[in-house]
């Protein structure tokens, strides 16, 4: 049976249920990510798209823009402006970066990766044990091949035309 985590924005009006583990969690210290969060850094968990359920509220989306100029969508709490997940150009609506701190069990997951170090506050300590990068990093690197393969459907959906 695959586990089941839900999750909310601060003032309770959007819950959502996710089911399976993610494909990847990231923490991101890039200025982008330091900018859209108003903090150091953001820990953002993927899962596919279908996999996510909006069980009550609403979210409204917000375009920016990442460091390579794509549009990045960030999904918020209509009420309270919480953000909740994002996607992004590359997988579209197929993948969803749900926001750890989201999860009513943030603890449920834990960074598979450590990205953009070189724009990291120089306060910030970082755990070890976790794989660390300056920039971005390739996949196949650090991920096992159950999960690459779960993220290589998704680009092959993506190029048909889907998300």
């Amino acid at each position: 049976m695959e586990r089941v985590r839900e999750g909310g924005c601060g003032c309770g009006h959007l819950r959502y249920r996710v089911t399976g583990e993610p494909i990847m969690v990231h923490n991101c210290h890039c200025r982008l990510c330091q900018r859209q969060t108003g903090s150091t850094s953001v820990v953002n968990a993927f899962f596919e798209g279908d996999r996510v359920t909006v069980l009550q509220g609403s979210l409204s989306e917000h375009e920016v823009k990442t460091g390579t100029g794509r549009p990045h969508v960030i999904c918020r709490c209509t009420a309270c402006g919480t953000a909740v997940w994002s996607w992004y150009a590359r997988l579209g609506r197929l993948s969803y970066g749900i926001r750890a701190g989201t999860l009513d069990d943030p603890d449920s997951v834990t960074p598979d990766v450590v990205i953009f170090l070189e724009s990291k506050m120089p306060w910030v300590a970082v755990p070890a044990g976790i794989p660390q990068f300056d920039q971005y990093y390739e996949f196949a690197d650090v991920l096992p091949a159950d999960r690459i393969e779960r993220l290589m459907k998704l680009v092959e959906r993506r190029a048909a035309g889907e998300g």
